[in-house]
């Protein structure tokens, strides 16, 4: 297969793929592998090619992070601190509502966001229970919080794991240039769900001291496997804050965080890799080998060209397209896939257009992947995990009756986002 005929061929085996994982009728990654493969044995890629596609700097920062995350979550340590806010709240749904959504943040700024609802939305169930309220809208904003608090990070979603691996963004990097937008994101999200909100709440005092009467020491499970874990997962921390000054890639620092739990809990392996999700892992190594396909036949090249034709080459125009093309795309669509794409193709368009400078498109991009996924219940993998967990406690989330309270959040999101890149990025 040469020529025209890869090119078409290529072209045609992503869309499908895509098309095919847009739909959920089949795992997103079978669907990934299955197409990374059809390319293998077309010819379009060679073995060789297809492997050196596969960012493994990205794998190992998810398979270290998730050791450690997995080993950690024993302790009860993330139960404690979703009661002790709760307790802080006085029992008033409201703040609660206010107080876990903080923490959801945070914790998806150190972590990342899919496992942090995974630790934070049974809790929430519980305290719904005890005040007698429906828990949805707590889940709401704690869906949104973690992809909000997401976003301030390397490590925080996936998207951004994706930008700062292909282009040697570091952990202090996310930090200092996108953490000031997402606190001002977040202060402003939260207001407006306690104004949405603020009827909804109507809880006697008899039940505000169930909440007071639980205690948050009950929730550790195991003091010492907590401080062993606090322990590693303060020098993870600590190294991804250091990993570019002192030439460490952020995948080695994960996977020295996990390598240091491991020992200091002799932990069986076999035990300590289940918490792995390898679906995960194997969709987005199969998704590299889909991106290198377009990009070895020079689809993605092409695609480049003519976005910058449209945008003159204009650091603001292109910007600015890509941060709202970003959100609106991954508001409906995995924001995986897409970004995936989107690398390669900004990289092309600083290449062709002669943009020296391209962090401000790769902030464009973190800030409308990250918090466009917050549009629909299908925009980000921590929205799906949410409205499944609440499906199996007889609680429903809608697509239109979630798109309606969080897809105008997410524009005003984007909005600040806009104002944030235009002042101190791209003028």
């Amino acid at each position: 297969m040469e020529g025209n005929s890869q090119v078409i061929f290529a072209t045609a085996v992503f869309l499908i793929s895509y098309a095919i994982i847009i739909s959920e009728k089949i795992h997103r990654t079978v669907v990934a592998l299955f197409g990374a493969m059809i390319l293998i044995i077309a010819g379009v890629l060679h073995q060789e090619e297809a492997v050196k596609a596969i960012d493994f700097n990205t794998i190992g920062l998810l398979v270290g992070m998730m050791i450690i995350v997995g080993i950690t979550r024993r302790s009860g340590v993330f139960e404690y601190l979703a009661v002790k806010a709760a307790k802080q709240s006085k029992g008033e749904p409201l703040a609660i509502m206010v107080a876990l959504s903080l923490i959801t943040a945070v914790l998806s700024a150190l972590l990342d966001n899919v496992t942090t609802v995974l630790l934070i939305v049974p809790v929430t169930f519980s305290i719904a229970r005890a005040l007698e309220i429906n828990p949805m809208p707590i889940l709401l904003a704690e869906v949104l919080a973690s992809n909000i608090g997401g976003t301030a990070t390397l490590i925080g979603d996936p998207p951004n794991i994706m930008i700062g691996s292909a282009v040697g963004l570091g952990f202090m990097d996310f930090v200092v240039n996108l953490a000031p937008v997402v606190i001002v994101i977040m202060v402003v999200t939260i207001y407006l769900l306690k104004w949405i909100y603020r009827k909804q709440f109507v809880v006697r005092e008899e039940l505000k001291r169930n909440i007071m009467a639980m205690n948050e020491k009950d929730e550790i499970k195991d003091p010492v496997l907590l401080k062993k874990s606090l322990f590693a997962l303060a020098v993870t921390i600590c190294g991804f804050l250091l990993h570019q000054y002192v030439h460490l890639e952020s995948a080695t620092i994960a996977l020295f965080g996990a390598a240091l739990l491991l020992l200091l809990t002799r932990e069986e392996p076999e035990h300590a890799l289940e918490a792995v999700e390898w679906p995960v892992i194997f969709f987005f190594a199969g998704l590299f080998i889909l991106v290198g396909g377009l990009e070895e036949v020079g689809v993605i090249e092409w695609i480049a060209q003519k976005a910058l034709e449209l945008t003159g080459g204009e650091l603001l125009t292109t910007g600015m397209l890509i941060l709202w093309l970003s959100a609106i795309a991954s508001a409906f669509v995995d924001n995986i896939p897409f970004v995936a794409t989107m690398i390669p193709l900004i990289q092309d368009m600083g290449r062709l257009g002669g943009i020296a400078n391209l962090d401000p498109l790769w902030w464009s991009l973190a800030l409308g992947a990250c918090l466009g996924g917050n549009g629909t219940i299908i925009g980000a993998s921590a929205n799906v995990v949410v409205a499944g967990m609440a499906e199996k406690q007889g609680i429903r989330f809608t697509f239109l009756g979630f798109m309606k309270v969080a897809f105008p959040l997410m524009l005003v999101s984007i909005i600040i986002s806009s104002v944030y890149l235009y002042f101190f990025y791209l003028t």
